[in-house]
């Protein structure tokens, strides 16, 4: 199976911070476009942010100003860096890459399982 892992996942306090982690094996990210999507219960899956080969970025209005996306080529990581988490930030995180930002607005790329993150007192 040609799937990714996501990891960094779990419980933070309002105004915390998380840092997701997605890696997969056959798979390099500096040769896709990596995006971080989430979906919370009755919402639709929404896509965060994207980090393009070349290293170009984009957010979301929901998240920009508050999350970074990045990857360490040498290792093989793409990351999603998650500050002054709210309440709706709460959702299962998803990494997805893709060799053509179509295919993975599409959503036709690789996947990972997903990954919890709850942000509550």
């Amino acid at each position: 199976q040609l799937q990714l892992v996501e990891s960094g996942g779990g419980l933070v306090q309002p105004g915390g911070s998380l840092r997701l982690s997605c890696t997969g094996s056959g798979v390099l990210l500096d040769r896709h476009v990596v995006g971080w999507f989430r979906q919370a219960p009755g919402k639709e899956r929404e896509l965060v942010a994207t980090i393009f080969r070349s290293g170009n970025t984009n957010y979301s209005d929901s998240v920009t100003g508050r999350f970074t996306v990045s990857r360490d080529n040498a290792k093989n990581l793409a990351y999603l860096q998650m500050n002054s988490l709210t309440p709706e930030d709460t959702a299962v995180y998803y990494c997805q890459a893709a060799r053509l930002w179509a295919t993975l607005l599409e959503g036709d790329g690789y996947w990972g399982q997903g990954t919890q993150v709850t942000v509550s007192s």
